[in-house]
């Protein structure tokens, strides 16, 4: 019960820590006089992108389409909404840009949340020295996350110029440069899926066999390990080829299986960022009602639906949020019951989350804020699952997916009931239009 009481409480700290990154912010927004929304429901939108609303960079046509509903004449979205990637090769504002030209809407940088936005809260590795792997503009992105001391791939490799062996042209010619010294590394972080995969399994190996002193020979095997988080688990994800393509999950695979051959141990993780993860659907949820907020809403959001293309990602995470506040509410009630004391003799829980599905979130928060009742998880066929490759089960109770074969990640169980999703339809525009017609709000 204490420890459910602990994962209850994780909002208040990244509540305030929005509130206060986005302090005056409001006074520019739009504001309703309106409490609510004509006595509607109050719900949220949580989008994914990739296979939602795009492919590679091709809108999918529904999503312009059903966009131009979701705002009003000056603009302005109707309900509060989201946008919920994986993706972490790039700053907010920029995948925000993207997202308002393809969608011919306007994105704000604060409705955009890249598989490592929660980073902001896990402010206990902000001070140490952190390697970040991955593509892009990393650097800028950790120090936008609040790390203040980064070491990159390439500036590793750069400093110990014979550690990257694999590619012969890269190789040092003639004379070895000689080694630069860099501070220990205290903490791994692996934003996404890097271009060279070789260069950075090898180094990333390095630095773990050698707790953090690449430049050091490996003598005795220190383990546990540095700690390490990762972004972003999904195995594959869908662009503009016909099938999936690897996403950081793979590469996830790669450097768990390196570490188990060469060290006869499991590379243990400190957290696991990114859909599935209960963190980020907190995280998420912050967002939405700051948008509620800016939109003139007074009273809470009552339900959050999540749309998807990938049942191990989308559906997975939505539908284990849901279990989560489930058990968020029934354990209020619980403390409400039992005068404000949890329980001497805590109930046993059979849906009891593992440390890896909530995201490594072990601190407590505060709870004060009032939690969405529900989550909702719509499944798309636009996407990593399509009607055209895999049958509908007969029977609704089956799950919709990948026929027993687990693509999530390895610390994650597999529960084919988090799999099957709340609601499937073909696209976007049919999930907004099924939302509104649930809710009995008018769409256009």
């Amino acid at each position: 019960m204490a420890e459910l009481l602990q994962r209850c409480n994780v909002l208040k700290f990244g509540w305030r820590l929005l509130k206060s990154s986005h302090a005056g912010a409001g006074k520019q927004l739009y504001i309703s006089s309106q409490s609510s929304s004509n006595g509607h429901n109050l719900f949220g939108l949580l989008f994914d992108i990739d296979g939602v609303l795009v492919r590679g960079r091709t809108p999918i046509p529904a999503a312009k389409q059903i966009f131009r509903s979701l705002v009003d004449r000056k603009g302005k979205y109707k309900v509060p909404v989201v946008f919920v990637t994986n993706a972490g090769n790039s700053m907010r504002q920029t995948k925000a840009e993207q997202l308002s030209h393809l969608l011919e809407v306007e994105v704000s940088p604060d409705q955009v949340m890249l598989s490592h936005s929660p980073l902001r809260m896990f402010s206990q590795y902000h001070n140490m020295c952190v390697l970040v792997s991955g593509q892009g503009p990393v650097l800028e992105v950790a120090h936008n996350l609040g790390f203040q001391n980064v070491v990159t791939i390439d500036m590793l490799r750069d400093a110990y110029p014979l550690q990257d062996m694999v590619d012969h042209n890269r190789r040092p010619k003639d004379m070895v440069p000689p080694s630069k010294e860099l501070p220990p590394i205290e903490a791994i972080i692996l934003f996404g899926e890097p271009v060279r995969w070789e260069t950075n399994l090898q180094l990333i190996m390095d630095v773990l066999l050698t707790n953090g002193k690449p430049g050091n020979a490996l003598t005795t095997l220190q383990y546990p390990h540095i700690p390490v988080l990762a972004c972003n688990m999904d195995l594959m994800w869908v662009a503009e080829a016909k099938n999936p393509r690897f996403g950081h999950g793979m590469f996830l695979v790669c450097l768990e299986s390196l570490y188990k051959k060469v060290t006869g141990c499991e590379l243990k993780y400190e957290a696991l960022i990114g859909k599935p993860s209960v963190v980020t659907y907190n995280y998420a949820e912050l967002l939405i009602r700051q948008q509620a907020e800016s939109l003139g809403w007074t009273e809470p959001v009552e339900r959050l639906y999540a749309i998807g293309d990938n049942p191990m990602a989308d559906i997975y995470g939505a539908n284990l949020y849901n279990r989560y506040l489930q058990s968020c509410h029934r354990t209020r009630a619980l403390m409400q019951l039992g005068g404000g004391e949890p329980q001497s003799q805590p109930l046993e829980d059979p849906h009891e989350m593992t440390c890896a599905e909530m995201g490594g979130v072990t601190g407590v928060y505060g709870g004060e804020e009032p939690l969405p009742v529900g989550c909702s998880s719509i499944l798309v066929c636009t996407g990593v699952y399509s009607r055209d490759q895999q049958e509908l089960p007969p029977d609704p109770r089956h799950t919709v997916t990948e026929h027993r074969i687990f693509h999530g990640h390895r610390d994650f169980r597999f529960d084919p009931n988090l799999t099957q999703p709340s609601f499937m339809v073909q696209d976007v525009k049919e999930a907004v239009e099924l939302v509104f017609q649930q809710e009995g709000w008018p769409l256009e």
